[in-house]
């Protein structure tokens, strides 16, 4: 009985003795990870808004482009109309 107690008192000690820093580690792990998490999001809003703005001056280059055409197609349009009503 003596010896089941000295083996028990043993293995708790052990178990004691290996698991207390893990939990240390833990604990700073989880204060790593909010910090980690926090970089990540910094991160990720940056790239949300590269990428909104890359893609809004794509928009506006395209709209640019967009109304151009339309005001040579509106011209071109004109000028056959004044073409068809020139006397000469």
């Amino acid at each position: 009985m003596r010896s089941l107690r000295i083996t028990a008192g043993f293995l708790m000690l052990s178990l004691l003795t290996f698991t207390a820093p893990s939990l240390l580690r833990a604990q700073d792990s989880a204060k790593q990870d909010m910090k980690d998490a926090g970089h990540e999001t910094k991160e990720a809003a940056k790239d949300t808004g590269r990428a909104t703005k890359k893609t809004v001056k794509k928009a506006g280059h395209e709209v640019k482009k967009g109304t151009h055409k339309a005001a040579a197609k509106t011209e071109e349009g004109a000028q056959k109309v004044k073409d068809k009503t020139d006397p000469n």
